[in-house]
């Protein structure tokens, strides 16, 4: 690809601010740099033009990784010669998809705006770092309440669900309590999940040891922590891979099982993740969100679901997947209750 200006130090500075915006994306954006990402592409459409290129250069040092010198003395011809691109409905033919993505922003602020249904946002998905470097991140409507000493660190889920990935630090003890149960770990990474009926510790990493409050009860966010009895005897030491269930009603033990690499992603999968859209039939980018969203994208047109998309968001931006739907041509949303968004032709 050809440079998109010729030199100068507003070009080399719109230059580096693309790199930028490609490592930040690269690692996940979270939903306001997603929306400033958008904003600074909408701003000049040279921005979407050295993204492409710095995506476009990236792309072909990962090609060259294939090429293994002990196989020719030069490598394949064809290795970094461009893809064959198909043309698509929603998006433009020659640059990549973030600048597809730019493109479509450029065509929703240039054309005159219809109304159009307010999408309502979405409860964050929370990522704590705690003081000792400890990261908890929340589902959406979780809480947690924590208390360090220097003999322990101790974190209250009152409601919820959370992921806790522990700093090591055997001289303090990480506990989580929910729901009259306490989840002791000192350096690993698990989620805990409280339930009406029952306290649910999943394992992805290390192991932790179970064990039930005096009172059996759960503690209010003003209480403090009081102390433990075990849950019995060592099987309730819960290993990486593994589920255990407390009966929040009843004194049974644990039920533990062994949980499938692909069984822990999914039930993880409420956390957002960049989800980069190839070429995809909308369909199938309707479903991914579907799955991972309170608010259901509906498709009124089965011919529809066929169409193919390209756009890199992250998983949790239902408000800016909407809006990227509706500037697309022949294309209407329209809001449908408090959960619903209508997806059809114009």
């Amino acid at each position: 690809m050809k440079r998109p200006e010729p030199e100068s130090p507003e070009a080399a500075r719109r230059a580096q601010t693309a790199a930028d915006w490609l490592v930040r994306r690269d690692r996940g954006f979270t939903a306001a740099e997603q929306d400033e990402f958008l904003d600074w592409l909408a701003a000049d459409p040279r921005h979407g033009e050295w993204f492409a290129l710095h995506r476009h250069t990236v792309g072909d040092f990962a090609a060259l990784a294939h090429w293994r010198p002990e196989h020719s003395e030069e490598p394949n011809p064809d290795l970094l010669a461009p893809a064959r691109r198909k043309r698509h409905w929603l998006v433009p033919t020659l640059l990549s998809a973030a600048a597809a993505l730019t493109l479509t922003v450029f065509w929703m602020r240039a054309t005159p705006a219809s109304p159009r249904p307010a999408v309502a946002a979405q409860p964050e998905i929370r990522r704590l770092i705690l003081e000792d470097g400890s990261v908890v991140e929340l589902n959406q409507g979780a809480r947690v309440t924590t208390e360090f000493t220097a003999a322990a660190r101790r974190a209250t889920l009152v409601r919820g669900e959370a992921l806790f990935t522990v700093a090591k630090n055997p001289a303090r003890p990480f506990i989580v309590r929910a729901g009259g149960v306490d989840v002791r770990a000192v350096g690993t990474a698990f989620s805990v999940r409280l339930d009406a009926a029952a306290v649910e510790v999943l394992v992805t990493e290390g192991r932790v040891a179970l064990a039930r409050t005096e009172d059996g009860t759960q503690r209010t966010e003003h209480q403090t922590p009081g102390p433990s009895s075990t849950l019995g005897p060592p099987s309730s030491e819960v290993a990486a891979g593994h589920r255990a269930t407390v009966s929040r009603t009843g004194a049974e033990p644990p039920q533990v099982v062994v949980v499938s690499p692909q069984a822990i992603a999914h039930q993880l999968n409420w956390q957002p993740t960049l989800l980069d859209f190839s070429s995809a039939p909308l369909a199938a980018a309707v479903a991914e969100f579907n799955r991972r969203n309170r608010v259901q994208f509906i498709l009124a047109d089965a011919e529809l679901g066929a169409m193919p998309i390209v756009a890199s968001i992250r998983s949790d931006n239902v408000e800016g997947f909407a809006k990227f739907l509706a500037a697309a041509p022949r294309v209407h949303i329209e809001r449908r209750g408090e959960h619903e968004i209508v997806v059809s032709r114009k």
